[in-house]
């Protein structure tokens, strides 16, 4: 299947553009930036210009910032194209659903991504946790935003989402692998003097058992970044390290090898392909409503100016 590639920025070269190059499901066939393109890819300066003159291309894959993120889709949905989202898949709840609704009402397919549930180890952990006595549970997510985001100054505009930009990937997982549904209780977030989205943020949820659940966000760690979740049992303790490539239990490797495709977003464009091959939508919004819950119930705090 022919797919555009719209947004050609750091992600999209990192991540999809290899993902599609070893995919044999997938032919990049056009490109849609104002800047970057693709060696040996039909590049586009417009959404527009690239839907009228390619209508073979079924697909459009979307990898721009959330807030310009709508448009982009609505007309690609409006065109008969199926769409797939990187994430967090829009700026808002409300302009996600309306997207689905759009793809339900045109029979199109529509993908909301999130490429941290499709490292190695979570499904293992998933399982693992099924059965389980929860007591506790932890995360520690914190990068440095230089290194993941030099220069995007968007990252931390109204809609930017901030440090909830790699957040939102920690809480892609924590509703992947528990098996209760659980809710925000309370939230601090440390916004920049300079900024208008946060550079960390302390979150704590209620859970059904009564478990003590927390996470420790932040944007400005230096040196070796962490990524980890730790979930403490009745019987033992689990801990996801590495974004959920490698999981323990009870300090012991475990988990299981995954078979198949290699790498989170092959994984993902996998998935899109039995999606539009198969006319069904992925449009779970749960890791987002988490985010918009942190910043309906959030404390602020103002900490020092943040330059790039």
């Amino acid at each position: 299947m022919q797919i555009a590639l719209a947004g050609i920025g750091k992600i999209a070269v990192d991540q999809h553009v290899p993902a599609l190059s070893a995919s044999e499901d997938w032919e990049l066939a056009a490109t849609v930036s104002r800047s970057g393109t693709v060696d040996g890819v039909d590049p586009f300066d417009s959404l527009d210009a690239m839907l009228e003159a390619c209508p073979e291309i079924r697909v459009v894959s979307l990898c721009l910032p959330p807030v310009p993120r709508f448009e982009y889709a609505a007309k690609a949905l409006a065109a008969g194209r199926h769409v797939m989202l990187e994430k967090p898949p829009g700026a808002t709840l409300s302009e996600c659903a309306e997207l689905e609704r759009m793809a339900r009402a045109r029979g199109l397919s529509i993908y909301a991504t999130w490429h941290s549930r499709e490292a190695q180890q979570v499904a293992a952990a998933k399982a693992w946790l099924a059965d389980k006595t929860l007591k506790s549970l932890h995360i520690t997510w914190r990068e440095d935003v230089r290194r993941w985001h030099p220069g995007q100054d968007w990252i931390f505009e109204p809609g930017g989402l901030g440090v909830f930009d790699p957040g939102i990937n920690a809480l892609s997982i924590l509703t992947e692998i528990l098996p209760d549904a659980i809710h925000l209780r309370e939230a601090v977030l440390s916004f920049p003097d300079n900024r208008q989205a946060p550079i960390a943020a302390k979150l704590g949820f209620r859970h059904p058992g009564e478990a003590a659940i927390s996470c420790d966000f932040d944007f400005r760690q230096e040196g070796e970044q962490t990524w980890e979740i730790e979930a403490v049992c009745a019987e033992g303790t689990l801990k996801l390290t590495h974004g959920g490539a490698q999981m323990f239990v009870d300090g012991a490797p475990a988990g299981d090898a995954l078979t198949g495709l290699d790498g989170e977003y092959p994984r993902l464009y996998a998935k899109m392909a039995q999606l539009v091959r198969n006319g069904r939508i992925d449009m779970d919004l749960s890791p987002m409503r988490h985010v918009a819950d942190a910043f309906l119930l959030g404390r602020r705090e103002t900490v020092a100016p943040f330059h790039f």
